[in-house]
């Protein structure tokens, strides 16, 4: 057993990379989504695959310990995009990105 794999399959895609954007680890619904041609990404760096605005993003992410969250709508799918750090004793050691597709029927509760 790896410490990966609780997320094999979730109902999310999970993308986890390291310090220098190269991906250590995609569950399957990550490698479904961003495999190209059935080439995995993982040892390969995330970030070409980004615009200028997202890398500095993501290094404001690694540099400081904070998370990104927003919704997306592609192709007709709205989506929860979660980026938080991951740590390794007590230091920032990557990103993890957790990408939930959202229901359009979603109820919203006030608690």
């Amino acid at each position: 057993m790896t410490e990966f794999d609780w997320a094999e399959d979730v109902q999310c895609a999970v993308t986890v990379c390291d310090n220098d954007g190269v991906i250590v680890y995609m569950n399957r619904r990550s490698r479904e989504t961003f495999n190209k041609n059935g080439e995995s990404m993982v040892g390969k760096s995330m970030i070409p695959c980004h615009s200028e605005r997202s890398q500095a993003k993501i290094q404001e992410m690694l540099n400081n310990d904070s998370t990104n969250c927003y919704t997306i709508d592609k192709n007709g799918v709205k989506k929860l995009i979660y980026q938080t750090p991951w740590k390794n004793d007590g230091k920032v050691a990557g990103l993890v990105e957790i990408s939930i597709v959202l229901p359009n029927d979603m109820p919203h509760y006030i608690r």
